[in-house]
């Protein structure tokens, strides 16, 4: 501040020193005009008052005087003022006080460090330290206001890196809390506290703490379950964004206790999720199943498990649940009006008019054709889907206003959601109205979609594919080794139990594995000719089993049904799991239909999906189930995807499907709808066969098949993986074969180089590192080494028969295989 009651700014006791000289002054002004007083009126007063007068003032006197050399001193109040001083001091906080007039009276030491850095030369405050930095001119004035009103107020001000304001750095942003507070003490009023603070390092924490916590909420928020929690008193505290919308709620309507329970999941839910008693336990979890219709009548089936706690007294604290769901004019002008009109009526795409506020005018067949919800004279936000709502409203709002084009993509409610592309323009800038042209991009998004699902798929089953390569490598030698462990027990052994379980939890795990490689569409298949109606035929009885007392099955086919080239135990295996799946949907029974017909090439350009132009043969799988609702009927194909209960189903029922279906060529769709039921349909390329000559047909005599898995000859086996290779050496020499062994295609051939006898099998595995199974085989060939030859690998027989010029000549063992049927598969080449 300005003015001549500054104080110079190097004295942090400046305030107590001007006080003391203030307090002389007084005393010596107050001796005189005492001894003055007593002079002039000595004559008038009494000898007692005179004396008692002189006594004061002699007492003033030496106080006077023994505070001028030190006979008297203020020692307390000195004391207490330097103990304020430190205390401010220490405090960390830049202080500075002001008086009513707003001028600096006191300053602590960091205050004045801060000072002295920033240039200043005398006592200032705040308001005159930081003039000149704009960051600080709308805080600093309006704590100046607050100041002069006599109230608190604080402000927190970041300050750039580089900065050279007062309290910058130069290396990084700084984050500074400047408070202004009245001081009520005995003094002058009107004095104000100023202070600043570093709250540098407190904001970092929040920051972070804050960008975790709106991931968390988001992350929660979006999750694909529902979850919502209940206060005690039945008031909804918190329902995510996804329950919200399976309910058909706005989210921010339904938060902090705007709705009671009954209201979001109905009245027999909520009281049985309020019906909860601790039983003596800090926390108990339940699990229900209703049906709960949501804001538009809509039923849906939900599955819920709800976890209450309790204090000590047993009275229950906020409840929280998670949720699952089970699905005509005359003249020029009248003329071009009737142009108009004929050209919007027969015009291939939607055309309509609104006014500004969206209010449909006209509109033509195809407009209206986009939705049963379009009416004239009402919005043409009627059938918008809510997220799009306030998508349209602002490009209306731009059209009318600045008369530029505006496009926006919207979804239509309904059953099946139409997508549109709304381009919304002002033709005539004097015209009130807006035209509305619609074109619909439905098959577009589908097929947007299905290429991004199917690109997700792919890249899902080549990694499930090679996760199932390197488990089968795992699964070849437990089960061989066990397998050679049974044969040299009697059932009577103790550990016989012990090893027969190791083997079947090795083939249960095998079995997982073969679900992943029928996804990833890598499993072995043997597809031949056939007829669905024959291939069907033995179902009945199995499917009946499946299916229950409950649920009805009909089985129709088509007439005159055209043949397919399909491995048929695994067409059998789809047909199974997706009976399993519609006996699951329907707890309380139903129906559930297979039926096969032939589909023409026209009919395959009219069946709803993408499919290419040909003649199939098409499988419906339906049922009267509760159905599968959207959001969940684009994950369906995923592998572990599964809304079953944990322990349930491994999730690779429908993604096994999906892999067979497509390593067979064909297509598979699921059709939809709550309440209603779910159609799985099934497309098979038609298969015609060749004409045979029946002359060029030899009948093969039948041999008895014999139970011999002794033999002899020399064997070759090259496995990169040491304890699959040892498990094949072992079972082999076992049998009586001699067996050689390389890690590699390249050993393998330097064995075959250096060993004389020669070999009367070589047993390769197919995914080797340097040079794999098809490789050495070519390399083999090459040579003229005609030694018969077996592939062994987790993958199926076309991942590597395009590599080779003649596919038949290896045969092929999937891994993991056990000791029979290698030694079966060897035999079974050995004497081809």
């Amino acid at each position: 501040m300005s003015g001549d009651n500054t104080v110079i700014l190097n004295s942090p006791s400046t305030l107590r020193k001007a006080i003391s000289a203030k307090m002389l002054l007084i005393g010596l002004v107050s001796l005189l005009a005492c001894a003055s007083l007593i002079y002039f009126l000595r004559n008038q007063l009494s000898p007692i008052i005179l004396g008692l007068g002189g006594l004061l003032s002699f007492a003033g006197l030496y106080a006077l005087i023994g505070s001028l050399v030190g006979l008297v001193r203020h020692e307390g109040f000195g004391e207490k003022q330097q103990f304020y001083d430190q205390l401010n001091d220490a405090s960390g906080r830049a202080i500075v006080v002001t008086d009513h007039q707003g001028r600096a009276v006191y300053a602590n030491a960091p205050y004045l460090t801060l000072a002295q850095r920033a240039g200043a030369s005398r006592l200032v405050g705040f308001d005159v330290l930081y003039t000149g930095y704009p960051d600080f001119a709308e805080p600093v004035y309006q704590l100046a206001q607050a100041a002069r009103e006599q109230r608190a107020l604080q402000r927190d001000i970041r300050i750039a890196a580089g900065s050279a304001a007062p309290g910058g750095d130069v290396a990084q942003a700084k984050w500074l809390r400047l408070r202004v507070s009245p001081l009520a003490l005995q003094g002058p009023k009107g004095q104000m506290m100023w202070s600043l603070e570093d709250i540098s390092e407190d904001r970092a924490h929040q920051e972070q703490a804050f960008s975790r916590l709106q991931f968390i909420i988001t992350y929660l928020d979006h999750a694909p379950a529902g979850f919502f929690s209940t206060l005690p008193n039945g008031k909804v505290d918190y329902v995510n964004a996804t329950l919200a919308t399976w309910l058909g709620h706005d989210v921010t309507e339904i938060q902090n206790g705007k709705l009671k329970l009954g209201e979001l999941v109905g009245a027999e839910a909520a009281k049985a999720l309020s019906s909860v008693h601790a039983a003596g336990q800090p926390s108990r979890t339940d699990r229900f199943t209703f049906t709960v219709q949501n804001k538009n009548g809509e039923p849906l089936s939900l599955d819920f498990v709800n976890r209450v706690d309790f204090d000590r007294d047993g009275q229950a604290l906020p409840a929280r649940s998670m949720v699952m769901r089970r699905d005509a004019d005359s003249g020029a002008e009248g003329v071009s009006r009737i142009a108009d009109a004929m050209f919007m009526q027969s015009a291939p795409i939607g055309i309509a008019e609104i006014d500004a506020s969206g209010i449909l005018a006209e509109a033509n067949p195809a407009f209206l054709a986009l939705s049963q919800k379009f009416k004239l004279g009402a919005e043409i936000m009627a059938p918008v889907r809510a997220s799009d709502v306030e998508v349209l409203r602002r490009a209306i709002s731009a059209a009318a206003s600045f008369g530029s084009p505006q496009r926006c993509d919207v979804v239509f409610e309904g059953d099946p959601q139409i997508a549109a592309q709304f381009d919304v323009v002002k033709l005539n800038s004097k015209a009130k109205r807006l035209t509305v042209f619609a074109a619909d991009k439905t098959e577009a998004k589908s097929l947007e979609v299905q290429l991004a699902q199917s690109q997700k798929m792919q890249a899902v089953g080549q990694l499930a594919s090679g996760i199932a390569h390197d488990f089968n490598n795992v699964l070849t030698p437990i089960i061989g080794f066990a397998d050679l462990l049974l044969g040299r027990m009697r059932p009577t052994d103790p550990a016989f139990a012990d090893v027969n379980a190791i083997k079947q939890n090795a083939n249960r795990a095998a079995n997982l594995v073969r679900q992943l490689l029928a996804f990833s569409r890598k499993q072995t298949m043997q597809p031949k000719v056939h007829s669905l109606t024959e291939a069907m035929s033995e179902l009945d009885n199995l499917l009946n089993r499946v299916l229950g007392n409950k649920t009805q099955l009909k089985i129709v086919h088509g007439r005159d049904l055209g043949l397919v080239m399909v491995d048929v135990h695994q067409f059998e295996q789809v047909i199974i799991n997706l009976a399993v799946n519609a006996r699951d949907a329907m707890p309380s029974g139903g129906s559930l239909f297979v039926r096969t017909r032939n589909i023409s090439k026209e009919e395959s350009q009219a069946q709803g999906h993408v499919l290419p132009q040909g003649e199939y043969v098409l499988c419906e799988v339906e049922d009267t189930g509760t159905g599968i609702p959207k959001e969940i009927l684009d994950k369906i194909w995923e592998p572990f995807f599964s809304t079953k209960e944990v322990g349930k189903g491994t999730g690779l029922g429908l993604s096994m499907v999906y892999g067979i279906i497509k390593q067979t060529g064909g297509f598979i769709y699921c059709d939809s709808v709550m309440g209603k039921g779910t159609t799985f349909k099934i497309y098979l390329p038609r298969h015609y066969p060749l004409p045979v000559d029946p002359a060029a047909v030899v009948a093969k005599p039948v041999e008895e098949v014999r139970q011999d898995f002794t033999g002899k000859g020399r064997i070759l086996v090259v496995e990169d993986e040491d304890s699959v290779r040892a498990f094949a050496v072992r079972a082999l020499t076992s049998r009586g074969f001699t067996v050689m062994e390389a890690n590699s295609g390249e050993v393998g051939l330097e064995v075959i180089d250096e060993d004389e006898q020669g070999f009367e099998l070589i047993l390769s595995d197919v995914v080797m590192p340097e040079m794999d199974g098809p490789t050495f085989l070519s390399e083999l060939r090459k040579r003229g080494n005609k030694t018969r030859f077996i592939f062994m690998s987790g993958y199926a027989e076309d991942a590597f028969e395009r590599n080779l010029e003649n596919p038949d000549d290896f045969g092929f063992i999937q891994k993991p295989f056990s000791l029979k049927q290698l030694v079966e598969k060897v035999k079974e080449v050995m004497a081809s």
